[in-house]
């Protein structure tokens, strides 16, 4: 085990022992996700499987003063049927999200394994640092990262974040190789309301190693790479919003040594019925050796169309246009919500060779033609 890693357990045990000697209201709580699914695709390919996560909450409140604690875990397993005549098995148990925080009046501090995602985009996310919620998920899980995240609000609604993090040593999300885990990685984000709207400032440095990677990199062990985002929303009647970043190395790493990425979307409910949600985004990425290379680049487009036929049914389809590849990307669900079961349906009919970026993972799934059932129970 790390130092790193050892100094943030320590200190999440000390502050807890600490906090636990002096309360007056405490309360501890125990809920979980099960969840089982089925699923065929094009290629002969059967695939089931289970997961339940179990989340154990204790909260502590003096006066104006909460301090609360989180853990969880991801239990998960699964058996493949290739060409209905041979099978393989696996089975994963890992932490999901393990936490001490601190929250007062205006300020919040959170130290462990935990999910941090900002920015105004939800298909194609510039700002997708930290995170890899893939909006077709149902169940909309992501790994967490291990670090330190303080957030403090002002009066105005104004708020400031903060963070220091564990150095990954797998390539996190727009990251081709991973950190180097003798440097932390730091950042911060100020988010400042406007009228019918907000606008935010983002920033992470890091130190990445590219001594093991599976793109013909250059070979360096200390990479210097500074990250900067801007992203804004406004409500004007139709959702309107943009996100941008732009990713600098220190070294020559070929087309990777810069990277600027842009969004712009809107969303808008049409008075159809239950009411006819439309979201649609377009996203560009350049990459080269230069600061700004606009001659090697992406384009995709993302469109999201959601029905409510009740308070218990929902449609939903997203579509994703490759502009470069001239492919189109399809995802239908419908969901139908029981008592304590929620049921999903899913099919889709996709390119063989997954190009969406930041969908590589779920990629591998959803390749081809498909279907899937799930079954999710909340406690």
């Amino acid at each position: 085990m790390s130092v790193y890693l050892k100094t943030i357990l320590l200190v999440i045990f000390l502050t807890f022992q600490i906090t636990c000697s002096a309360q007056e209201e405490k309360s501890l709580s125990f809920a979980g996700q099960a969840s089982a699914w089925a699923g065929l695709n094009d290629e002969k390919l059967v695939w089931t499987g289970v997961r339940y996560i179990p989340q154990l909450n204790y909260k502590i409140q003096k006066k104006k003063n909460l301090f609360d604690f989180e853990a969880s875990a991801n239990i998960n397993g699964a058996l493949n049927f290739f060409n209905f005549d041979s099978v393989s098995a696996d089975a994963n148990l890992k932490p999901y999200r393990f936490w001490a925080r601190y929250s007062g009046d205006q300020l919040e501090l959170r130290l462990g394994l935990q999910k941090i995602n900002f920015g105004s985009a939800s298909m194609l996310r510039p700002l997708m640092w930290f995170d890899k919620v893939d909006p077709r998920d149902p169940l909309q899980l992501t790994d967490g990262v291990w670090g330190l995240l303080g957030r403090y609000y002002f009066l105005n609604n104004a708020n400031l974040w903060l963070w220091v993090l564990y150095p990954s040593d797998k390539p996190k999300t727009w990251e081709l190789i991973k950190s180097n885990g003798s440097f932390p990685e730091f950042g911060g984000r100020f988010q400042q309301p406007l009228k019918r709207g907000e606008i935010a400032i983002s920033y992470h440095h890091r130190v990445a190693d590219s001594r093991e990677n599976a793109f013909e990199l250059p070979v360096f062990d200390e990479i210097t790479e500074n990250r900067i985002g801007l992203d804004g929303k406004w409500d004007l009647g139709v959702g309107l919003w943009f996100e941008a970043a732009y990713i600098h190395k220190n070294k020559d790493m070929n087309l990777v040594t810069n990277q600027l990425l842009a969004n712009i979307g809107a969303d808008y409910t049409f008075g159809l019925g239950n009411g006819l949600h439309v979201m649609v985004e377009q996203l560009a990425v350049t990459t080269g050796e230069k600061r700004i290379d606009l001659t090697n680049g992406l384009a995709f487009s993302g469109l999201t169309i959601s029905y409510p036929f009740s308070m218990f049914d929902n449609l939903n389809a997203i579509i994703y246009y490759d502009w470069s590849g001239n492919n189109t990307y399809n995802f239908i669900s419908f969901q139908r919500k029981f008592s304590k079961v929620d049921l999903h349906l899913m099919g889709w009919w996709n390119p063989k060779q997954y190009l969406i970026p930041n969908q590589a993972e779920s990629g591998s799934m959803f390749a081809g033609k498909g279907i899937q059932i799930m079954f999710v129970y909340n406690h």
